[in-house]
């Protein structure tokens, strides 16, 4: 840090931002969120974009200053305003989600379309996003699927899991199974458990592959593993009726349970229904028992924001 630190004292800007990321991360030197902020708050001072953005940042976060969203807010926005594609997509976020400013989606995608103009992945496929769902503009799955077509061959695993989205169910082109799996298979080398997930549905109904229940779910098991909840819910599916492994309602019940703590409604259904059965039959014995009754198709239809 030596040398930054000495340009960084006769007011050099891009100095000022190094010496202040070398504290916020404890490079060569004690981190020190307070001292990260002073040299940031320097460097912002003159114009510097990148500090502009980390020291707001630190105000979102309440690192080394204290937490003031309307300060992290600002200091984002003049980032933006210059041309950073980081801080274009942040103030996209923030209208988007509402946060400090009021939720405004046709602010939202103005910022993510600029961020997206200028390369930034994630923005383009948010974009895809508020075209596929309406959020801010006319819906639009042709658009949309251009969009994320610019993020999946960026290489960005959630645009790529929203062209399999779009080829699964045929939005904004022709329904293409074999598609749809080549798409999802680049997300889920990537780990990305929606895909993991949609995999599972593809080899559970035969679409674009060979049906095969025992694959499915040892690609929904993938997705559960890294917490996808409605994973956790077809893992159940399967063990309480008997697909691919032997029928088992106490696991069933324990991978409900799983989805269910993890918000699934479907997973929530599918254990107060699984109680419910077994109260019943408790009752009515020596009634043969029954399984839960078949799930409707599964995968989502939308894609998601990230």
């Amino acid at each position: 840090m030596g040398w930054f630190r000495k340009a960084a004292e006769q007011d050099d800007a891009g100095a000022q931002f190094n010496v202040g990321v070398f504290y916020e991360h404890g490079r060569g030197v004690a981190q020190d969120y307070a001292q990260a902020a002073a040299w940031y708050r320097k460097s912002a001072d003159q114009g510097f974009a990148v500090a502009q953005y980390n020291l707001g940042a630190l105000y979102a976060r309440g690192e080394g200053v204290e937490r003031d969203d309307f300060e992290a807010l600002a200091w984002r926005r003049r980032a933006a305003e210059q041309g950073l594609a980081l801080a274009q997509r942040a103030l996209g976020s923030i209208y988007q989600e509402g946060r400090v400013a009021p939720r405004d989606y046709a602010q939202a995608l103005a910022w993510y379309r600029k961020a997206a103009d200028l390369g930034d992945p994630v923005s383009q496929s948010n974009v895809g996003v508020f075209y596929s769902e309406g959020l801010g503009v006319a819906r639009d799955y042709g658009e949309a699927l251009a969009w994320h077509r610019k993020a999946a061959d960026r290489g960005y695993a959630n645009g790529q899991y929203n062209l399999g989205v779009a080829y699964e169910h045929g939005l904004g082109v022709a329904q293409d199974f074999g598609a749809a799996m080549a798409w999802y298979r680049k997300a889920a080398d990537q780990g990305h458990g929606p895909a993991l997930n949609n995999i599972g549905g593809l080899y559970e109904r035969g679409e674009g592959v060979a049906k095969d229940y025992a694959e499915a779910l040892s690609w929904y098991r993938k997705a559960a593993d890294i917490g996808v909840p409605w994973a956790d819910y077809n893992v159940g599916v399967y063990y309480a009726n008997g697909l691919a492994v032997s029928q088992d309602y106490a696991e069933a019940m324990a991978w409900y349970r799983k989805g269910a703590e993890k918000g699934s409604a479907l997973a929530q259904y599918a254990l107060g229904a699984l109680y419910e059965t077994a109260r019943a039959l408790r009752r009515t014995r020596p009634r043969r028992r029954t399984g839960i009754a078949r799930r409707p198709r599964r995968g989502s239809r939308t894609p998601s924001t990230p």
